[in-house]
């Protein structure tokens, strides 16, 4: 494995990187090489190949991203592993997490990284009915506002768990003025893998498209363990990292949610190759789908 060497001493790099922060970024560092906005007006979903979303990366640019979290300790050494290469990442803040550990959320976000969600208790949206739906996906944004102390400090950007949408939820997401996220790929870091064939499985994804947003889950120790070294690889082949950032003053507005006519939405064109189609419409109230009749 081309990481074997990387991987002595992990631990003990771990546990100093927290030293480093952006304004002392060691010589050497990958760093953020830039900030990339997002108009959630101009641009209403990200990653996963062109029929997705707008193409916002260039040759050999990386957005990394993490799921599922906060969870100590190892939010916390993904947070430093990321401070010791200077480099911001946007993190999934799944709801029942966030009202868990606020502290380690307000971490996060002081160490400069941007905080989008991942729904309120990581919920598999296609399996809900639209209420319930659309509520797992409002109620994940306030329980991080809440946690934060700050609404305003949540971006607008959210990722389905699972990477399953309906047209439905897709359709309440872009009226809301969410940005939904896809990814380009991941290292199946939920699975049981040590942190070196992780981090050879992300980097080798990466390598075959040469640009894109990377899924990590920052819930893992081997998580925690494998990210100095994916940094380290990437640094060594010549990639970048960019910062997603919403536009100043972009919010989730869910005001808008009660005028959406939830039978429209539900017949709606699919706006992903992700989405599924929602289930037909069978005589009962609008919000009992699916399969709850």
């Amino acid at each position: 494995m081309i990481y074997r060497h990387a991987a002595i001493g992990l631990v003990a790099l771990l546990s100093l990187a927290g030293a480093a922060s952006a304004a002392e970024c060691p010589a050497g560092a990958l760093g953020t090489s830039r900030t990339l906005t997002l108009d959630p007006a101009k641009v209403s979903r990200v990653g996963g190949g062109p029929d997705y979303g707008t193409p916002i990366l260039e040759d050999h640019e990386v957005i990394l991203t993490f799921d599922d979290g906060p969870t100590p300790p190892w939010t916390g050494k993904v947070l430093d592993a990321l401070a010791a290469e200077c480099v911001h990442a946007t993190f999934f803040t799944v709801g029942t997490m966030a009202r868990a550990h606020p502290a380690l959320l307000k971490r996060v976000l002081a160490d400069g990284h941007t905080i989008g969600t991942h729904s309120e208790h990581h919920a598999h949206i296609p399996k809900l009915p639209y209420k319930a739906a659309t509520k797992e996906i409002s109620d994940g944004f306030t329980t991080a506002g809440k946690s934060l102390d700050d609404q305003t400090a949540v971006a607008p950007f959210f990722r389905f768990p699972y990477l399953e949408s309906t047209r439905a939820t897709e359709t309440y997401a872009a009226a809301t003025g969410i940005v939904i996220w896809n990814i380009d790929f991941h290292a199946s870091d939920w699975t049981l893998l040590t942190p070196e064939v992780l981090a050879n499985r992300a980097i080798d994804k990466i390598e075959q498209k040469k640009r894109g947003i990377l899924l990590l889950h920052d819930i893992h120790q081997r998580t925690a363990l494998a990210l100095p070294i994916i940094l380290q690889e990437l640094k060594k082949r010549g990639y970048k990292i960019v910062h997603a950032v919403p536009v100043p003053g972009a919010h989730v507005n869910f005001e808008v949610a009660a005028k959406i006519d939830p039978w429209g939405a539900k017949v709606a064109p699919l706006r992903s190759s992700r989405a599924k189609a929602s289930p037909s419409f069978d005589g009962g109230a609008v919000e009992d789908w699916p399969a709850q009749h």
